[in-house]
């Protein structure tokens, strides 16, 4: 193997990991600001009302994307499967 091609695969599971990733940290930031921006208007400084929103949005993100999230962490794990034979060489 050389250098360039352990350099795409990293390259490759990284921009996986972070496009599976972002719907739900992008669901997070937005009812993060959507809660800041309450608390700033209401002066109400409660720790639980900052987390339980965010919590709710990501599982509600997690069960809406999981079957695309699903669909390509299987289509990556299939494509390095097959591909074993073309690694070794």
């Amino acid at each position: 193997m050389s250098p360039d091609f352990i350099i795409g695969f990293a390259k490759e599971g990284i921009y996986l990991t972070i496009l599976v990733a972002m719907p739900m940290l992008g669901l997070g930031l937005i009812v993060g600001l959507v809660v800041s921006v309450f608390q700033a208007v209401t002066s109400i400084q409660e720790m639980t009302l900052t987390f339980i929103p965010k919590i709710l949005a990501v599982l509600l993100g997690v069960s809406y994307f999981a079957p695309w999230i699903i669909e390509k962490l299987t289509t990556y794990t299939r494509n390095i499967i097959l591909n074993i034979p073309m690694y070794i060489k």
